[in-house]
């Protein structure tokens, strides 16, 4: 949990440009990968990485100023990076702007518990986290260079 605005902001700089790092790693024509039919692709994650910081910064009370339809998942892969961009950054900007450190501790509604801001800000680096883990292993099974986000790679090391 968050209990100061910086702390939540310089790990987000540092997620988002991890995320940014895998997100650009994506091809079109490999934007259909999944680990089997039926289950999550490429694209589908990038665009739900995309999105979802929309609803976990609405949960702790703010409005993003970034139009984007969650259900349209874009058939580009330059579309998916350009908005993740606008949106990581509206994130830093807004959080900056709306809250303090008393109110990343205060509780609020979501679905029905009372958790605080902090908590939820921390959920949405966690959840960013989890989906970018998955996409690494697409990457990898389509061919395509995975980052380093975390520590060099296999290749990298080579």
């Amino acid at each position: 949990m968050y209990r100061k605005v910086e702390d939540f902001i310089q790990e987000w700089s540092h997620s988002a440009n991890g995320t940014l790092q895998v997100l650009e790693a994506l091809t079109d024509e490999k934007l259909d990968q999944a680990i089997v039919e039926g289950h999550n692709t490429l694209g589908w994650l990038g665009w739900h990485l995309t999105t979802a910081p929309l609803y976990f910064v609405g949960q702790v009370g703010i409005q993003l100023e970034v139009e984007v339809n969650s259900k349209e998942v874009p058939n580009n892969a330059s579309e998916i990076v350009q908005t993740y961009k606008k949106v990581s950054e509206a994130v830093t900007e807004k959080i900056k702007d709306s809250l303090t450190d008393e109110k990343l501790v205060e509780e609020v509604d979501s679905h029905g518990s009372l958790v605080p801001r902090g908590k939820l800000l921390r959920t949405l680096v966690d959840h960013q986290t989890h989906h970018r883990g998955q996409m690494t292993v697409l990457l990898r099974q389509a061919g395509l260079p995975v980052p380093g986000v975390m520590g060099p790679t296999k290749e990298q090391r080579a």
